[in-house]
């Protein structure tokens, strides 16, 4: 970036927006924010910063440039040319095409029936005055593949899927030969395999029958087929895993360094099947302690290219709904034979330290191995043990746990960052419907073995990464966890010093990190603690896989893989062939193919977590159908221009007080404050306000609570009218009891 001598000077406005606009322009249409422009274009005296945001604003307003994010900005595109972008489309009405980073509205006659996904090639006009730049999509390039989820209805002249989605506001027409023996009410899954431009409503065929609508399998398949993920197992890939034999014998034995004489024993959730992780321990003549980190070696049985690799490789995780896991890999396996189940011999895939007493590896290996599980532990079961000092190989618990505290505390010593927010789950009955709302937590059973499995992550990751002289690390995948936005950590300080506490945000990583920490500890067990712990989590950004190792910000680690979990993670299979091929002096593999593959394996983890996201709330919204007007208090975890959510404390169930039910005031929402304003008596709803409420609507298609705000009193706040009415001249939906009586009194 150019400097020149104006930071030794004030500059004069025209030439301060000359430059900002030239900067930007020179830029390769990236965006910045105001503190890496004030840097580009050479002014330095934080004094005079605000000469640049003030100008910033200056030419957002007179449409020069665009701000794309809050507080990041942009050069303005070309307009009148074409360019290539991917359409977004929205339930609302409200179209878009994503532009090199910039979201441009498209006109539903000017979309070409696009869907949401699909790479387009589009035409921006030149913005009027006053008014947003518009474009129009010319060709389809690239059409997504995708599925819609929705329910049959089904008359004597007409049959459609209404969808669920939040992309498609458009029934689909399904003729009668398309419906593939669906009845009307049933939960189904389509295609759409027509839309003219003449047409409002586009055509389709049907699928798949997911049962009826309201059932919990039908349900929990519809949130897996909404997210595109699968919901069965194919046949023929079942039959080729169930002729998988173990093949543990003599020859594999010897290949191997056998732990079968070493006490071992897996610690996992009580409710677990796949035991992928086993710790074993001994004391070493020396007074040191061996402590093997023993994975399930499941590419030993899973060859590369067959149709079990292919249908994993595409699956790349296991997913995790409310009531269920899908598995990555056929039971036969991932239950069966690949499960480290106690008193079975295992072929497994180990990493083994030599630590001293203050948890100092002296040295350590890799390799595969053979181990006969001693017991299997359930969290419970270690916990009581760390706890009493009591059970079952309790030296050796007492000992591996006091090894991984200090592991632990060195890790936060370097700048780890420590989160414990507890994950809400439900006591479900046999048929599916949630009974009560429980917290699970982290306690020092869980920990313990988070700190091996980590410790052999980060040992493996060095051994292929970690070069010396000239040397050229061979291609691998990395777990990687890029730096926090600075930005959103100063919105975190904001939101923090609301409720008393200082965040600091300048410094280098260990001082930020620290600082969260203590904030994260300060807020344990007081009202506010899910939602600021909530937002700590937003604020950083996403762990992905990669083959460009920039470390791992979150675990203060700068080598880190993923290596523990192989029979629910696809990377962690990757990781082992890898291991397996350069052990045996194999050349590094081609990094582009690793990369497309890393990419595959980060979206595919995303839609997982969206889906396990989506039966939570579909699970909140069923539980509390039954708590209709009950009322509840709870603190402001979102704000939005529609409205402000709210997380009820005891259950943390969330829900909308939509701000058409606010109907004391036009409210306007103020994105940088989080928080909505009334314009005419200035009331504000702010992230992190305790407020009351009422659980008005419960949507279990759209998976949405609304909730009513209630006053002091108890009574409903006069910002929300039972009777139906909003904002001034609008309104929304009311009863037919009330027409009815509004036509009387007429």
């Amino acid at each position: 970036m150019a400097k020149n001598n104006s930071s030794g000077r004030k500059m004069r406005k025209q030439e301060l927006l000359q430059k900002i606009v030239e900067f930007l322009q020179q830029q390769n249409k990236q965006s910045f924010n105001y503190k890496q422009i004030a840097f580009g274009i050479g002014v330095t005296n934080p004094s005079r910063r605000l000469d640049v945001l003030n100008a910033l604003d200056e030419l957002v307003a007179a449409d020069d440039i665009t701000e794309v994010d809050l507080g990041k900005y942009k050069a303005k595109s070309n307009r009148g040319v074409e360019s290539i972008g991917y359409f977004v489309r929205r339930s609302n009405g409200k179209n878009a095409v994503v532009v090199d980073d910039e979201m441009i509205m498209v006109a539903e006659r000017n979309s070409m029936h696009a869907l949401n996904g699909d790479k387009v090639r589009v035409v921006v006009s030149a913005a009027r005055k006053g008014q947003d730049p518009e474009a129009k999509v010319i060709e389809i390039v690239e059409a997504k593949d995708q599925q819609f989820v929705g329910t049959l209805k089904i008359d004597k002249n007409y049959a459609a899927l209404v969808t669920d989605s939040k992309f498609l506001a458009a029934d689909i027409i399904i003729s009668r030969s398309r419906l593939k023996g669906g009845k009307n009410g049933d939960k189904a899954v389509a295609r759409i395999i027509q839309w003219k431009d003449d047409e409002m409503n586009p055509r389709g065929e049907i699928i798949d029958i997911l049962g009826t609508k309201g059932e919990n399998n039908t349900e929990m398949h519809a949130i897996l087929a909404e997210y595109g993920l699968p919901y069965r197992y194919p046949e023929n890939v079942e039959k080729a895993a169930n002729k998988i034999d173990a093949g543990i014998t003599d020859e594999e034995v010897a290949r191997r360094e056998d732990f079968r004489g070493v006490t071992t024993f897996t610690i996992d959730p009580r409710d677990a099947k796949d035991f992928d992780d086993a710790l074993s321990i001994r004391q070493l003549a020396n007074g040191n302690w061996e402590v093997g980190v023993h994975i399930a070696d499941v590419t030993h049985y899973v060859r590369p290219g067959t149709i079990i690799d292919k249908e994993a490789q595409k699956r790349a995780t296991s997913v995790y709904l409310v009531d269920r896991t899908i598995p990555m890999l056929p039971e036969h396996l991932s239950n069966g034979i690949c499960s480290l189940r106690p008193d079975e011999e295992k072929l497994t895939f180990s990493a083994i330290f030599e630590m001293d007493a203050k948890a100092n590896v002296i040295n350590s290996r890799i390799g595969r191995t053979v181990i006969k599980s001693n017991r299997r532990f359930t969290y419970e079961e270690a916990q009581d043990i760390i706890e009493t000092g009591k059970g079952d190989f309790c030296n050796e618990v007492l000992t591996l746990n006091n090894l991984a505290q200090e592991l632990r505390r060195r890790r936060y010593q370097n700048g780890a960052l420590e989160f414990n927010r507890s994950e809400v789950r439900f006591e479900i009955d046999e048929t599916g419907k949630p009974i009560s709302v429980y917290f699970k937590e982290s306690k020092e059973a869980n920990k313990l073995v988070e700190e091996f499995m980590l410790l052999a992550n980060l040992t493996v990751a060095e051994s292929v990464g970690k070069v010396t002289g000239k040397k050229k690390a061979k291609s691998f995948v990395y777990r990687v966890h890029a730096n926090p936005d600075p930005e959103k950590i100063g919105n975190l300080a904001i939101i923090a010093s609301r409720f008393g506490y200082k965040l600091v945000t300048d410094g280098n990583s260990r001082t930020v990190n620290k600082s969260v920490n203590n904030l994260l500890k300060d807020i344990k067990g007081k009202g506010e603690e899910n939602m600021l712990s909530m937002l700590a989590i937003r604020s950083m950004a996403k762990a992905v896989y990669t083959t460009e190792n920039i470390g791992h910000y979150g675990l203060a680690m700068p080598y880190y893989t993923h290596f523990t979990s192989p029979i629910r993670r696809y990377p962690d299979m990757m990781v082992h062939r890898l291991l397996a091929r350069y052990a045996s002096g194999g050349r590094s593999v081609d990094r582009l193919k690793l990369e497309d593959e890393c990419t595959h394996d980060s979206d595919m983890e995303q839609l997982a977590a969206n889906a396990e996201r989506a039966s939570i709330r579909y699970k909140q919204v069923e539980y509390m159908q039954e708590r209709l007007g009950e009322i509840y208090d709870g603190v402001i975890s979102g704000v939005t221009e529609w409205g402000f959510f709210v997380e009820l404390d005891d259950s943390h169930c969330e829900g909308l007080v939509p701000i058409r039910d606010l109907a004391d005031d036009y409210y306007d929402f103020d994105e940088k404050n989080y928080c909505l304003i009334g314009r005419q008596h200035g009331v504000r709803y702010t992230l992190g306000d305790k407020v009351r409420v009422q659980v008005a609507r419960a949507d279990l298609d759209r998976k949405q609570l609304d909730f009513a705000l209630i006053d002091d009193k108890g009574n409903p706040s006069k910002a929300f009218h039972p009777s139906g009415y909003n904002k001034p001249g609008k309104r929304h939906e009311i009863s037919k009891k009330h027409r009815k009586n509004s036509k009387r009194k007429k």
